[in-house]
């Protein structure tokens, strides 16, 4: 993956001589056209990077009543029938085409879809055999069982509390379920306050709160000195451990199935936290190799010791080296809580001896266990590993091929093998090489482009992309009042994340939101760029934009989609990738689309049956530049007034 640069407008070889004839008068026109252009677009906030945002410029998902439809402040620049005239006659008809054909009108699905999660359905999970989960993964629709159609949020639905307060309060309109209120009442997971949800911090193995919690696991490994940044919570709950973990400056990416323990998931990201759908079943998790400095587990009941360990291999797959692994709960700490988990003190120990045996074979180092918390170090590297491997005598699983690509990571298959660490020339080296500690990690170029595993991307490459997503943000923030506006946004989306620098930029800019960096699937160094971006103290996903992504409605409040038509043109209907981007966005949300004006265009035909307001504004780098910006807000709009 290189360094994008703008593609300039294309001139044809047909106009050339015509060019050459009428220069002189065409560079004279062009000097008045410009001085109207700008005189124009400074009256009207055209686009153009201004340092500050004026009162006039771009506003987009402002408030809005529930009865009323969001009007752009700015007038849309129109570029439907005629921007590509002289250039592209092609492209131009196409596009006339498109803006005079009256745009289908998506109308809204039924209430009962109003927490649709496509490829994690729970009656359509039901057709997948029940052993060891499979049915809880990722299954995603037929094209006859696609939906087409809005999915509306409940009645009542309110804006989310802006961060940090909606780490303790939610609405209860939002995500209208009691079922865990009730379950885990005596665990201080969530409980209900009139029209609103409260997360006193607590959990099944933390009854004092998270913070204490956390507290106790900073005494046994190094949480304050930013060398733990990135963490992964298995089986998650409310993401409890997550959201206080934020303070302390570390980023964890929770998941948990869709299961019994009705909308977890959807608690943590009305909370703000990141989250996803997801189970260890039989796929990999949908993360690249080292990606973790921290795994956990709290009660998460995950059989470890099953599988011939197939499950901890995973882990060991994601974390890095040297990362560690933390369990409490069930077998840890056995003789002191036997009684109350029901279960024999020998079962309880045959588990215990048994996970500790699969971490022995993965060459992990139990570091300590101290009261219901266990924890163990990955190694830093594989040499000391295979040479003792050499001399035991006990059975100890495989390590993978080397031919399996230990980064690939959607829809291929755990194997009960060891992930082989990257060579290493000494005995005291890092694997794969150290990362620099939070918040140098961010910006420093990370071991894989050191290592050269992206084809095109050079230290050097790196660095301009970093300058060149900060430029970017300036310029979003010059055209959208919303960044402005202190907890706008929490939740946001990067639809094609290449390096992970629109993400970066932002966590520059000390924005209080995290950014969920999905990096297709389809495209090339697709392994080794979301990698890059776990080196960065980053994390995020892979994802075909031709499915549902695993999380539920109304997740994100900006979407950032820089590519992604153009990328999926020719792989599936456009329509199928813009109802997904608005079943995912909340009521209110901005969406930013960069790509070709052309197609640009289109994507505006479809939106403008969406009950989307839309505008086309100009590159950062001015009006010549065919790549241009879509600027979307999703207007307000529920179950109970969906035909209105």
């Amino acid at each position: 993956m290189g360094v994008r640069s703008a593609t300039k407008l294309h001139i044809s070889p047909a106009h050339s001589a015509a060019r050459r004839s009428l220069f002189l008068p065409l560079a004279a026109v062009a000097l008045l056209c410009s001085a109207s252009y700008l005189l124009g677009a400074r009256q009207h906030g055209g686009g153009l990077p201004f340092s500050s945002p004026s009162p006039r410029s771009v506003s987009i998902a402002t408030d809005i009543t529930c009865t009323t439809t969001l009007t752009p402040s700015t007038p849309s620049l129109d570029f439907s029938a005629h921007h590509a005239a002289a250039f592209d006659p092609a492209a131009s008809k196409a596009a006339s085409s498109a803006s005079s054909a009256a745009p289908r009108r998506y109308p809204a699905c039924p209430d009962e879809y109003s927490e649709y999660t496509p490829c994690e359905d729970v009656k359509r999970s039901l057709r997948y055999p029940r052993d060891r989960l499979v049915y809880r993964e990722r299954h995603c629709p037929s094209e006859r069982e696609r939906l087409r159609c809005l999915v509306p949020a409940p009645a009542g639905y309110r804006n989310p509390f802006p961060w940090p307060a909606s780490r303790d309060v939610a609405w209860f309109a939002n995500v209208p379920h009691k079922e865990l209120t009730v379950e885990k009442a005596v665990q201080n997971w969530i409980r209900v306050d009139g029209d609103k949800l409260r997360f006193p911090g607590g959990g099944t193995m933390f009854p004092h709160g998270a913070d204490a919690y956390i507290d106790d696991i900073g005494k046994l490994i190094p949480l304050h000195d930013g060398s733990i940044r990135t963490a992964l919570d298995t089986g998650c709950g409310v993401a409890s451990w997550g959201a206080y973990l934020l303070s302390r400056d570390i980023l964890a990416m929770s998941f948990a199935p869709r299961d019994s323990h009705e909308a977890q998931v959807q608690f943590a990201l009305e909370r703000g936290v990141p989250a996803m759908i997801g189970v260890l079943a039989s796929n990999r998790l949908t993360y690249p190799a080292r990606a973790f400095d921290m795994a956990h587990c709290s009660r998460c009941l995950i059989p470890w010791h099953l599988h011939d360990g197939l499950y901890l291999m995973e882990v060991d797959r994601v974390l890095r080296p040297g990362g560690y692994w933390i369990l409490s709960g069930p077998p840890i700490n056995w003789k002191k809580y036997w009684k109350g988990w029901e279960r024999s003190k020998e079962d309880l120990n045959a588990e215990q001896e048994a996970i500790e045996a699969v971490a022995r074979s993965l060459c992990w180092t139990k570091i300590k266990e101290a009261g219901d918390i266990a924890v163990w170090q990955k190694p830093a590297n594989h040499v000391a590993c295979k040479a003792s491997r050499k001399k035991a005598a006990a059975k100890s699983p495989p390590f993978c091929s080397s031919r399996k690509n230990a980064d690939a990571a959607w829809y291929d298959k755990m194997e009960a093998c060891v992930t082989p660490l990257p060579e290493v020339s000494g005995a005291s080296e890092v694997a794969s090489g150290a990362v620099q500690k939070w918040p140098q990690r961010l910006t420093a170029v990370p071991p894989r482009v050191t290592a050269g595993s992206l084809k095109g991307v050079t230290a050097k490459a790196f660095l301009q992309d970093t300058e060149l997503w900060k430029k970017r943000v300036r310029h979003y923030r010059a055209v959208i009042n919303q960044f402005e506006q202190k907890g706008r946004y929490r939740n946001v989306l990067d639809m094609n994340a290449r390096l992970g620098g629109f993400a970066a930029a932002l966590a520059l800019a000390s924005y209080p939101l995290w950014v969920m960096n999905m990096v297709p699937a389809v495209v090339g160094n697709s392994s080794a760029a979301l990698g890059v971006i776990y080196e960065r103290g980053l994390i995020g996903s892979y994802q075909d934009w031709c499915e549902g992504t695993s999380t539920y409605p109304r997740t994100y409040d900006l979407i950032h989609a820089d590519s992604v038509f153009t990328l999926y043109k020719n792989r599936c209907e456009m329509d199928i990738i813009l109802l997904e981007m608005d079943r995912i966005l909340r009521p209110k949300g901005t969406v930013i689309i960069r790509d070709d004006v052309d197609m640009l265009v289109k994507i505006k035909s479809v939106a403008d049956g969406m009950r989307w307001d839309s505008q086309i504004v100009d590159h950062e780098d001015g009006p010549l530049v065919r790549e241009k910006l879509l600027l979307v807000a999703k207007t307000y709009w529920t179950a109970k007034d969906q035909d209105t």
